[in-house]
């Protein structure tokens, strides 16, 4: 895989872990009621769910981008109208930050698990890596390695990006907590999205 795709993939996969979704507001939630610790364990929970969609599509997706061109021609103009769809969904979007759970009596374990439901329960996962896997996939290079690369990638990142959000909910709780703040970073990620869409539509196939 050239430098100047991974970097390209890279640049997507911080927009999508960044922006404001299901495990986003999961992340925020438990960093503001349980703490930074308590929290790694609700991280660990997304990331095996996000481990287990980029399998499924991995293996989907190496016999789909093998076997058909046109296939690979739909999936891009799948992934771009999902990609403007989603930011323009961001936009009419009004986050709210539940807290309801009690703190207390509460297991790293069932973090955990309730952080795997959460990402493996989650539609806008797979479908996003269906979208734009194909896109930086080379259909005259050996597969494997390329979704191993995008997949490790993509696990890196929403990695990083979900400590980021834990240590900065459990420190600034009042400002987070903010659904002005939520909508605004909505706003500012559907519009990251379109954009996305816009640079996939005029690449080549």
């Amino acid at each position: 895989m050239d430098i100047e795709v991974w970097l390209a993939y890279l640049a997507t996969a911080v927009v999508f872990s960044v922006a404001p979704g299901s495990g986003t507001v999961n992340s925020i939630s438990n960093g503001m009621v349980y703490g930074f610790r308590k929290s790694l364990a609700s991280i660990v929970g997304l990331q095996a769910g996000l481990a287990f969609h980029i399998i499924l599509v991995g293996v989907g997706l190496g016999a789909i981008v093998a076997q058909s061109e046109m296939a690979f021609s739909v999936i891009k103009w799948v992934g771009v109208i999902y990609l403007v769809w989603l930011g323009v969904q961001k936009w009419r979007e009004k986050a709210v930050i539940s807290l309801d759970t009690p703190a207390d009596n509460v297991s790293a374990q069932s973090l955990f698990r309730q952080a795997v439901f959460v990402n493996m329960t989650n539609p806008k996962t797979i479908i996003f890596l269906v979208a734009l896997f194909p896109q930086f996939i080379n259909p005259n290079e050996p597969q494997m390695m390329q979704l191993i690369i995008l997949g490790a990638t993509t696990v890196l990142v929403d990695t990083s990006v979900m400590l980021c959000y834990v240590s900065l909910a459990s420190k600034l709780t009042g400002y987070i907590r903010s659904s002005r703040v939520m909508n605004t970073l909505n706003r500012v990620f559907g519009s990251m999205f379109i954009g996305c869409g816009a640079l996939l539509a005029s690449a080549r196939a």
